[in-house]
């Protein structure tokens, strides 16, 4: 079903193509590799779409500049993105159906820190063959010349303009100048993150910094050295907030992004939020192969906040990341003061996550305890009225359960999408590989995985980041995951998989996660975890092969190959052990072990907390 409905979109656009009209940037006067700012040209084209039954809008193959002079300024309020008075769109598709973007492999270069592609309120979008870059980076990169006890010298792109300023380290552009404030060590020969420099690799010592300038370029970096980098690693510096997403989908339904390469952003990458049925086809995050680069996106790569419908993720490349590859979330909001029987005044517990319409009347509402997180009840939508950015009101149909409180959240679970995740690499990132919180079907197929933390984290909360989603129905198979896997420690990442929810207060009855299949996967473990998991009732880990890498020392404060904590009805069978594995134990932690169904031949050594 899901492949035919998929089709049906393309021979939708396909029987259109013969009958609809082909509108040409150069039609307007603009000519590619000009360097000559493109935004009103393209402003003239969109307004040529308008009202048009179909439409393909073409870029000749070549350069195009985007600056933000003529830009439209437009108040979005973002998902894990600050919050700003404008954000800054050089291309803005609003209210626009059936229109095929092509770039015909053409170079989209921007300046300053924009939001280079914005679609609101569409229907029926595909944007194909299209490179995004920046002509000034918005992301610093040296290369480490020289390491002693007390300084290191590194030699800084000619591609990153700098200057020192008090002893620190700024970088500039026309628009903007910003102070690094962390830096990670990628290996000069592989490009992966190094081991356990993910986040802060030169240490707490390293941010109380003298900078001088030796000569152009070269910077004397002084301070107490603890961990030594290496010379001729580089390092990717990083600096500025998450201002703009790279390509913002809002409201729009039907989108599909193919044969698309975003080299940089000024924040999350492809950001898409209250929009369904959603495409992604050969999308490459990555760096810039002809520069030389690390470092990709300044944040996430593909990040997807409250969208229902069909997320199609297939053939897609990501590497040099400072954040997560795809990120599927809901959000979860608190209940602060009941009203009435009906009504109640609640409020946008995180920073990133305001401003939103958060429920329209109709809509099927999840509450949720806030200590075990267990949902209690569920409710429709009458009305939605904001107050501010931060708090609402929100009316029932039929009245709430006695036992709800202040304190309780609240998840829409209206705008929960299911997930295909198939045939993509997961190169070395800052941070996790792909990270899922929907009830919706998800599957996490033939993907290749390299991530510097977990590769999988599924988790869930309604206390810190209020990432709402608790899973009901995930496949996790025909998977390889390599060795450069966990090599640093971030945010939940407890084994290779992680499943961790958020939980003040654990009660194995009340399961927040359920029915999670890991299977016929490939596991290249360096150390212990392969997989930890909290709080899933139906979980099964079958069929796997495990072999043990020695290609990176084994650090991590876990010392189990399987974790699992309040867990019910688990099944553990049939995996394949290479002698080098470690651990090969489980760990139970206020998991009964008649929950546990095992087969010997696995020889895995179960210990009880």
């Amino acid at each position: 079903m899901k492949q035919k409905f998929i089709l049906g979109i393309f021979i939708f656009f396909m029987l259109n193509v013969k009958a609809q009209d082909t509108i040409r940037i150069t039609d307007f006067g603009y000519q590619p590799n000009s360097h000559i700012d493109a935004v009103p040209f393209v402003k003239l084209a969109i307004e040529a779409c308008q009202n048009k039954k179909s439409v393909v809008l073409q870029f000749p193959k070549g350069r195009y500049d985007f600056w933000p002079q003529y830009s439209e300024k437009k108040k979005y309020y973002e998902s894990n993105t600050d919050v700003l008075p404008y954000r800054i769109c050089p291309i803005l598709f609003k209210g626009l159906k059936n229109i095929m973007v092509d770039g015909m492999g053409s170079d989209f270069i921007y300046h300053d820190k924009v939001q280079p592609i914005t679609i609101d309120s569409c229907e029926n979008i595909i944007i194909q063959n299209v490179n995004i870059d920046w002509d000034v980076p918005i992301m610093g990169q040296s290369q480490i010349i020289n390491v002693t006890d007390n300084y290191i010298d590194i030699a800084i792109s000619k591609e990153t303009p700098y200057e020192i300023s008090n002893g620190k380290i700024f970088f500039i552009d026309k628009g903007w100048k910003d102070e690094m404030w962390d830096a990670m060590e990628f290996d000069s020969k592989t490009k992966l993150i190094v081991q356990d420099c993910g986040d802060g690799c030169l240490k707490d010592s390293f941010y109380t910094y003298n900078a001088n300038e030796i000569s152009e370029g070269l910077v004397r970096i002084n301070y107490k050295v603890g961990r030594k980098p290496e010379v001729g690693n580089f390092l990717a510096m990083r600096h500025g907030e998450r201002g703009h997403a790279g390509t913002f989908i809002v409201n729009s339904k039907n989108i599909t992004v193919n044969n698309f390469s975003m080299y940089q952003n000024a924040g999350l990458g492809i950001l898409s939020q209250y929009s369904e049925n959603l495409f992604f086809k050969n999308v490459q995050c990555v760096p810039n192969p002809k520069k030389n680069r690390v470092f990709a996106g300044h944040d996430d790569g593909l990040h997807f906040s409250n969208c229902k419908g069909k997320i199609v993720v297939g053939g897609c490349k990501f590497a040099g990341l400072m954040d997560d590859p795809i990120n599927v979330h809901g959000t979860s909001v608190q209940v602060i003061k009941i009203i009435n029987e009906k009504k109640l005044f609640c409020k946008f517990m995180h920073g990133q996550s305001i401003g939103t319409t958060w429920a329209r009347p109709g809509e099927k509402i999840g509450l949720i305890e806030n200590e075990t997180l267990s949902t209690f009840g569920f409710a429709e939508v009458e009305s939605f009225t904001a107050i501010d950015s931060i708090q609402f009101e929100i009316s029932f149909k039929n009245s709430l359960p006695s036992n709800l409180s202040a304190g309780d959240a609240l998840e829409n679970l209206t705008w929960v999408p299911d997930v295909d995740i198939k045939n993509n690499f997961f190169g070395s990132c800052r941070a996790r590989g792909v990270l899922v919180t929907t009830p919706g079907k998800v599957v996490i197929e033939n993907n290749i995985f390299e991530s510097s933390g977990s590769a999988i984290l599924i988790a869930g909360d309604a206390n810190g980041w209020f990432e709402s989603g608790a899973v009901k129905d995930v496949l996790i198979r025909n998977n390889t995951f390599n060795d450069p896997c966990l090599t640093s420690i971030y945010q939940f990442s407890e084994a290779i998989i992680s499943i961790y929810p958020e939980i003040s207060k654990l009660d194995s009855s009340k399961p927040f996660h359920r029915n999670i299949r890991i299977e016929q996967n490939i596991f290249h473990p360096f150390d212990y975890p392969v997989l930890y998991a909290k709080s899933v009732e139906g979980l099964t880990f079958n069929n796997n092969i495990i072999k043990h890498s020695n290609r990176f020392k084994p650090f991590h404060p876990r010392k189990f190959m399987i974790t699992l904590e309040a867990c019910s009805n688990v099944e553990i069978k049939r995996n394949k052990l290479s002698d080098g594995v470690l651990g090969k134990n489980i760990k139970l932690i206020s998991t009964k072990v008649s929950e546990l169904k095992l087969s010997k031949k696995q020889t895995l050594l179960v210990e009880k907390l």
